[in-house]
């Protein structure tokens, strides 16, 4: 489950995709992974999801971030392959 604060850095997030990243980001790195810190609207871009991750980490050690897949609706997918 996540706090208060996760979900409101999440919302902030978002937000800011939706409203800076996302026609830039979506025409040149579709597919990559974009972690962003809201507070002071930095983004971070990594071919992998832990690059994205550990990029924001180092920039902002203390603060809460959230990650998207440019392009995506979602980050991750998690499924199970039933044959």
């Amino acid at each position: 489950m996540l706090s208060d604060k996760a979900k409101l850095v999440a919302e902030r997030a978002k937000q800011i995709y939706q409203d800076q990243l996302r026609e830039r980001l979506e025409s040149t790195d579709h597919g990559r992974f974009v972690c962003i810190e809201p507070q002071s609207g930095q983004f971070f871009l990594g071919d992998t999801f832990d690059e994205a991750v550990n990029q924001a980490i180092d920039a902002h050690p203390d603060r809460l971030t959230h990650t998207l897949r440019v392009g995506h609706s979602a980050a991750l997918h998690l499924g199970v392959l039933i044959r």
